[in-house]
């Protein structure tokens, strides 16, 4: 279980770089925020990918996951394809690593 938070906290924070490094180029209101919550929704989708079991392949998971936790987002902003599009993309990758890297 070490190996798999571990694991989950490393992979949720590199995709929440990784998707608020172009928010940087972007201007918006409350631009502090949006990137704040982008990084913690991103976050989130890597930590419980990793250290959920779903007794489903990572891959499908990451799908669920990804979608589940994009949505809110989504619904609040108003911009549903690229948000949910990255959760879901980003899910899928990292569904398939947590099954690669949690191996027992």
């Amino acid at each position: 279980m070490k190996r798999k938070v571990k694991n989950g906290l490393m992979a949720g924070f590199i995709f929440g770089i990784l998707d608020i490094i172009p928010m940087f180029f972007m201007d918006f209101k409350n631009a502090s925020i949006a990137i704040t919550g982008a990084f913690i929704n991103r976050f989130a989708i890597g930590l419980l990918i990793f250290v959920s079991e779903f007794g489903i392949s990572g891959w499908i998971k990451g799908i669920i996951i990804g979608t589940l936790l994009s949505l809110p987002d989504a619904l609040i902003t108003g911009v549903y394809s690229p948000i949910i599009g990255i959760g879901i993309l980003g899910g899928i990758i990292l569904g398939y690593l947590s099954d690669k890297l949690n191996r027992t």
